[in-house]
């Protein structure tokens, strides 16, 4: 959770017994989504104080590396830092945007910030500060779908661009060991084989400053990581982690702790219930710089763990006695604070005697004659220290601070109150409380009382009101940026200070005056109808403080018409929605093609052309993605039979059904008692979304009404599946078998070329006739889980294939059954329709016309 707003960098919580906090000081190099707020839970305190505490004793750090968000090893992760006190950095390659969504329809941009809250969310749980390689929307590192190569995802991604960030990580966060998520084989997905490449090669290139060495220009030092693991099983191994290990003070073994993560990657359907009982994780060691047995009992074997150990390395360079006795001293501390838990006074007095003693070293080592390399490392370890103290002291002094602003969504120009306060929960007077608050450059913050106190004694709270104004010009929300609002809480304890820095529960945005949405968002234009107008509906949501006014028009292609060709719309106060109508028509000729039409709202201060899609799930909470209002209209010949009567049964994952409605077909959603018990034999075509047996549960009962309703005359048509989701060969009228492992049967290259067998079939006829031309343009993939084996009964209408690689010609399976017609295709369907790729539209319409052409 997120104890009163406080900013950590990675501590959280899914259940009552694992509630956490994030960390009170950023280290250099993380980068965090916006905190979200968490509900709070009754078992909290001592669980808390323990995970701060922990990691004091511990100099050690280790980096896990993987492509997307869920590609951490969770266990692992969460035995180094829950279990050891490891200071432990989870960095992930991409935001995910080119997976599916098993919670929504949002697939690209959005999923992506999605499925980043995911991890953010996952890392708190484990207490592991994440870095992201991809730093912004629409960067390069991009999750541009399944690819099965290095040479293609680094083609993508750019080699140098990816490789420059991955060494920066490294350089900031300093790992002694490193751990690819992924080895670089031929069945694994590419993104994570690229990760593997760089990673082994990042650990020697990390301390060479020839590589990339503007980095030094800018303050960053060689880091040479002094182990580098990769994943093995237990026939060959070098170290077991024992994450079966049961921990009584969280309640839990490691791998239930890591699941507990894994359940917040809700969109990508993770986490799972484990039982007790040892169990272990085994890697290999690929490299290290320092002595090594074939059998170890850590990670760390070798490599000084403790400011005992850390003593005895700089005993050894025989410079600096004072220096050796400060780490002597902080080990001594480290075992006082463990010593003194679960008593918060006495932990938070050990604390800070710590604290003083840190400071004191610090002083010492920058003074010091040591090697400048050995200082560097030495003073990054102790500025590591002086953060997690910081966390200590909050969580053993229970200091709860918030940053409260009246209001999550601003607009330049704007000014708002914030309010930052102070509370003390525990036994320990705190003294000189400085309540700062930071905003961007630009900003103001005026203070309307004083922000300096002498003391809070238990129960009592301090607070002061800021008066924020946003500039004219102020950068609107980026949901990948630091928060823009925090605050700096400073504080005496036993006369020592500390520091906590804040954020507000909830994402703060300076929006767009006027946030617009299109419906729809993206259209055919029928050429074939040229005649026939769009209607087009604006809502317009007013993110103005108060009533105010907008005039709404279009902006068209040249040669198109909107009627009217401007509206008028009033708000009475903030947040009130309105909607206005145009009908649009194209110009005389138009050619098939891709066109825009974009919304504006101006009023006499401010011009608005942008929408705000608001993303909010429970366990992520509410943030934004801007982005313009812009309808998307692709122009080509599509022919759709007329009294067309479409079921669809949705799996909750695409929505094609939206986009079957805009050409003209009647298309009704089918519930779970219009499956089981309504006549379906009114409906010309009933289609089932993808993994629809996964997550309709009432299909696998209703199979056989299904087939039977293909065999009365009636079409069906079934979108890909994976065998997981209850899928067996039987469930078809002639059995389907999908292939396996699934990452071997699909099809990448979305240029890859497409043979069609059957060119004579219904489907590549009626009502349109499919040429070669139909098969341009398509994006990220052509097909998933592609099946193996199936009946003889079907046509085989494609042939297709990544280059190089052997052809999959069960991608699209077609054959009568009864008096009608059951149709099973792998083709990606719900990633080419919402992008209006043509041909994927008419051959969709062609597949749901089947009883149609029967006629014709």
């Amino acid at each position: 959770m997120i104890k009163g707003g406080v900013q950590l960098s990675g501590k959280s919580k899914s259940s009552p017994k694992f509630v956490s906090m994030m960390t009170s000081v950023a280290i250099a190099g993380s980068m965090l989504l916006p905190a979200i707020a968490s509900p709070a839970y009754a078992e909290r305190g001592v669980v808390d104080l323990w995970k701060s505490i922990k990691p004091l004793a511990t100099i050690a750090s280790a980096m896990n590396t993987g492509a997307h968000p869920d590609d951490e090893h969770s266990a692992v992760l969460a035995y180094l830092s829950l279990g050891k006190g490891v200071n432990t950095f989870s960095v992930i390659a991409n935001r995910g945007e080119g997976g599916q969504n098993e919670i929504g329809s949002e697939l690209g941009n959005p999923l992506g910030i999605i499925r980043t809250r995911e991890l953010q969310e996952a890392s708190k749980i484990t207490n592991v500060t994440l870095g992201m390689l991809s730093e912004q929307i629409n960067d390069p590192i991009f999750d541009f779908g399944f690819s099965k190569s290095v040479e293609e995802t680094l083609q993508h991604w750019g080699e140098s661009f990816a490789y420059e960030r991955l060494i920066r990580k490294i350089r900031e966060d300093r790992p002694d060991v490193i751990i690819p998520s992924f080895l670089n084989e031929d069945s694994t997905h590419g993104h994570h084989r690229t990760i593997n490449v760089l990673t082994v090669r990042a650990y020697k290139d990390a301390a060479d400053p020839n590589v990339f060495p503007e980095q030094l220009k800018n303050g960053l030092q060689p880091w040479q990581v002094k182990k580098l693991y990769l994943p093995a099983d237990a026939k060959k191994y070098n170290v077991m982690v024992p994450v079966g290990d049961y921990d009584n003070i969280y309640g839990a073994s490691y791998v239930q702790l890591g699941e507990e993560s894994r359940f917040m990657h809700k969109s990508q359907g993770m986490g799972r219930v484990v039982d007790e009982g040892p169990s272990g994780n085994y890697y290999t060691l690929e490299s290290s710089t320092v002595k090594s047995n074939d059998k170890e009992a850590s990670f760390f074997d070798g490599i000084a763990f403790t400011f005992a150990d850390l003593a005895k390395e700089v005993e050894t360079k025989g410079k600096d006695n004072k220096i050796t006795k400060d780490l002597q001293l902080l080990q001594k501390d480290s075992e006082e604070v463990i010593k003194a838990y679960p008593n918060f006074t006495e932990v938070a007095r050990e604390v800070h005697e710590m604290k003083k003693d840190v400071q004191n070293a610090l002083a010492d080592v920058k003074s010091s004659s040591l090697d400048q390399a050995v200082k560097d490392d030495l003073l990054y370890r102790l500025n590591v220290k002086d953060a997690q103290l910081n966390k200590a002291s909050m969580e053993a002094t229970s200091l709860v601070v918030k940053v409260k602003p009246d209001t999550g969504e601003l607009v330049a120009g704007q000014t708002a109150k914030v309010v930052v306060s102070a509370f003390n929960g525990g036994d320990v007077d705190l003294r000189s409380i400085q309540l700062n608050l930071n905003v961007p450059q630009g900003w103001e913050a005026k203070a309307a009382g004083p922000v300096s106190f002498d003391s809070i004694g238990k129960n009592q709270t301090v607070s002061v009101t800021y008066n924020v104004t946003v500039p004219k010009d102020a950068a609107e929300f980026k949901p990948y940026a630091a928060p823009n609002l925090t605050a700096d809480v400073t504080y005496k304890a036993f006369d020592t200070s500390s520091t906590v820095r804040a954020v507000p529960q909830n994402a703060v945005a300076v929006l767009p005056a006027y946030a617009m949405s299109l419906s729809p968002s993206a259209t055919v234009f029928n050429t074939l109808k040229s005649d026939e107008a769009i209607p087009v509906k604006v809502t317009v949501r007013n993110y103005t403080p108060g009533a105010s006014k907008a005039s709404i028009s279009l902006n068209l292609p040249e040669g198109w018409t909107a009627e009217p060709s401007v509206e008028e719309v009033s708000f009475a106060s903030k947040g009130e929605t309105k909607s206005v109508s145009f009908t649009v028509k194209g110009s005389s000729n138009v050619a098939t093609g891709k066109y825009s039409i974009t919304a504006v709202a101006k009023n006499e201060n401010v011009q608005s052309n942008e929408g705000v899609q608001v993303i909010s799930y429970p366990h992520i909470g509410t943030t934004y993605l801007i982005q313009p209002a812009e309808l998307k209209i692709q122009a080509f010949d599509l022919a759709v039979p007329q009294n067309l009567k479409v079921g669809y049964v949705s799996s909750g994952f695409d929505n094609i059904d939206e986009y079957l409605r805009q050409v003209g077909v009647n298309v009704v959603k089918l519930d779970d008692k219009a499956i089981q018990f309504g006549d379906l034999s009114q409906y010309d075509t009933i289609v089932l979304g993808i993994r629809a047996y996964a997550f309709r549960p009432e299909l696998i009962p209703s199979n056989q009404r299904l087939l039977d309703y293909v065999k009365n005359g009636g079409n069906l048509v079934v979108q890909y599946h994976k065998p997981e989701d209850k899928w067996k060969p039987e469930l078809a009228p002639y059995p389907i078998k999908i292939g396996e492992p699934l990452i071997k049967w699909r099809v990448t290259d979305e240029n890859s070329k497409v043979t069609m067998l059957a060119p004579d079939h219904p489907i590549f006829n009626y009502p349109n006739k499919i040429t070669n031309a139909d098969w341009d343009s398509w994006i990220q993939d052509r097909s998933a889980y592609n099946p193996a084996q199936w009946g003889e009964e079907y046509t085989k209408m494609i042939s297709n294939g990544d280059p190089g690689e052997q052809e999959f010609t069960g991608t699209f399976l077609s054959a009568p059954y009864g008096k009608g017609v059951y149709t099973y295709s792998s083709i990606v369907w719900y990633r080419e329709i919402p992008n209006l790729v043509p041909g994927s539209i008419r051959m969709f319409v062609n597949m749901i016309s089947q009883k149609q052409s029967e006629s014709n």
